[in-house]
């Protein structure tokens, strides 16, 4: 049996995270309140409970593993050490070393695909999964429990969130990296009247790590209300100035999102807010600020 009582505290931190105001139309679900800072902590926690619920994750394991652009790296990095365990990453060699020095520090080890390649990253981590028996990995790119983590948990939580507060949810804007958390509020969405629309990089290669990872993976782009191109340049500059306005440090894909709220509240002019996330804390991206 594996020991989670460390893992528990760290789990019972994710999630219900501040609803904070960007402009009288757009408002933006602050994952940075989550333990390692992003998003993913969400959906790891998730999986990572559900793994051991189901004896997956057992005396047996001794390795947690992932192809990661940084952010489920981290995540993942922080559980493997909350549950004695060890933890090996998978990524582009191109990601921000901000991101990597925090899976160090958390203890994992680090191998390098090629610059962009993330279907290289997956398919390295796949070869290391059928010659290590005692390693698990969440598999986020094509795994359904990622999508029902969002469905279930972070979906319900906005709609609560904007209820408590008086509103009408008219839209959800987001990227898409693994596709996970667009494509369960998608689902969620579903039969209302709320929008969901999807933010992709402008250009291929791009520099908004954590989104447009080469493949819409688990998300559906044609079920989606729209899709908004954002410049990376325009995303980082829009992330630093929210920053120096606000005094909340936010990521690179925070700033597109945010610039595609934008202009889809100039294009629509909802009745109700539009919801976003800011997705990560900017301190991963530093060097490139």
């Amino acid at each position: 049996m594996v020991s989670t009582e460390i893992f528990n505290q760290y789990s019972s931190l994710c999630g219900k995270t501040p609803l904070v105001k960007i402009s009288d139309n757009i408002y933006g679900k602050l994952e940075t309140y989550n333990p390692t800072g992003s998003v993913k902590d969400r959906m790891i926690s998730y999986v990572v409970k559900k793994a051991i619920r189901e004896n997956k994750i057992n005396k047996d394991i001794k390795i947690l593993c992932e192809a990661t652009s940084g952010n489920t790296g981290i995540a993942l990095s922080a559980v493997a050490a909350s549950l004695g365990l060890e933890c090996v990453i998978f990524m582009p060699s191109n990601m921000s070393e901000e991101r990597k020095q925090m899976m160090k520090v958390y203890g994992a080890k680090i191998i390098d695909a090629p610059p962009d390649d993330f279907e290289e990253a997956i398919a390295m981590r796949d070869r290391f999964l059928n010659s290590n028996k005692s390693a698990w990995s969440p598999v986020q790119f094509s795994n359904i429990d990622n999508i029902e983590c969002h469905r279930f948990i972070t979906a319900p939580e906005i709609k609560l969130q904007v209820f408590d507060q008086g509103m009408k949810w008219s839209a959800f804007i987001h990227g898409s990296g693994t596709g996970g958390t667009i494509e369960g509020i998608r689902i969620f969405c579903e039969n209302t009247d709320t929008k969901v629309c999807m933010t992709i990089p402008e250009n291929t290669p791009h520099g908004i790590q954590g989104i447009g990872d080469g493949k819409d993976f688990l998300a559906s782009p044609e079920k989606m209300d729209s899709i908004i191109t954002i410049n990376t340049q325009d995303a980082i500059d829009r992330a630093k100035r929210f920053s120096s306005e606000t005094g909340l440090l936010v990521g690179i894909s925070s700033g597109a999102n945010i610039l595609a709220s934008e202009r889809w509240v100039k294009e629509n002019s909802p009745t109700g807010i539009v919801v976003t996330m800011l997705c990560d804390r900017g301190e991963r991206y530093m060097s490139i600020y």
